[in-house]
């Protein structure tokens, strides 16, 4: 019987997967369209996307599920479909998974500000993350993935939404920006103040994605890993996107330069390591060489 992810991570460092939606614009996914839709009109993309980052060396791969509340899809109209898409994106990734390897539910942020900065009521929340949690559940996933948080609130409301319909396990990570005085979100939650918190409400584990690089994303890692004895995650972007005088969005950090931090996440005590945007199956590839993973295999 193969181990657990959390069972894994006890015994090696995991590799998660890259960016998600350059791969789908790749392929022709037109700006404004909710790459959820593709789940259903165009499965073969995502699956093979999916397929390229097992490929790469990824032990988990995250669902094309990203922004699949009834909340975030209601700006499309489509926030009675958020069951049947989540689902779909479970069993996209099923599909594509070899044995012995994962598939973590993607939850993203609802895009709403809880009161008093926003419309938003806690508990609509909480009924939006465990309506996308049914879904993904049905579909097969092994654990859930609440990523991209900036609202502390907010994240600890999806947890409670997931753990309403399922009982697999939560990781939870959240988007910081660095500032002199350490590492914040926007809403101002401090990294430690979070670790802290995620795992006292029953995050399986916690951590970081997004915003930073590699370089920066080390001292996230170590703030994080001072507050928690879960296991922590990091998912850094490859610098800041820009836009060419072709219309291309390229990212400030190649990927060697990339990897070349990736130890250093490992050695902050990061267990859980991979992308956000900006990275492809060619930068996780680098990462599983960066790890020894092919060495482990």
């Amino acid at each position: 019987m193969s181990p657990s992810l959390l069972e894994l991570v006890r015994t090696r460092p995991v590799l998660l997967d890259g960016g998600l939606g350059t791969e789908l614009m790749a392929r022709g996914l037109e700006p404004g369209v909710p790459p959820e839709l593709w789940n259903v009109e165009r499965p073969e993309a995502v699956r093979e996307i999916h397929a390229a980052y097992f490929e790469a060396g990824s032990d988990a791969v995250s669902t094309n599920s990203f922004g699949a509340t009834p909340l975030k899809l209601a700006a499309h109209g489509l926030e009675a479909r958020a069951f049947e898409l989540n689902r779909a994106a479970a069993r996209l990734a099923r599909e594509a998974a070899p044995p012995g390897r994962f598939v973590a539910g993607s939850m993203g942020p609802t895009g709403k500000f809880l009161k008093p900065q926003g419309p938003a009521a806690g508990e609509d929340l909480v009924a939006a993350f465990a309506e996308q949690a049914r879904g993904l559940a049905e579909g097969g996933v092994d654990v859930f993935l609440i990523e991209t948080q900036y609202d502390l609130r907010e994240a600890l409301a999806a947890l409670r939404g997931v753990r309403t319909v399922s009982p697999l396990p939560v990781f939870v990570t959240m988007t910081f920006n660095v500032f002199p005085r350490g590492y914040f979100t926007i809403m101002g939650n401090p990294a430690a103040q979070v670790a802290a918190e995620l795992e006292k409400a029953g995050a399986a584990a916690v951590g970081a994605n997004c915003t930073l690089t590699t370089e920066q994303m080390a001292g996230c890692v170590a703030a994080m890993r001072a507050a928690t004895t879960l296991p922590v995650i990091a998912q850094a972007n490859a610098g800041q996107p820009a836009v060419g005088a072709d219309g291309a969005v390229r990212y400030a950090q190649s990927t060697e330069d990339y990897v070349r931090f990736v130890p250093d996440l490992i050695r902050a005590g990061a267990g859980f390591v991979g992308g956000c945007c900006g990275t492809t199956p060619a930068t996780i590839r680098a990462m599983a060489r960066a790890i020894g993973k092919e060495d482990q295999a």
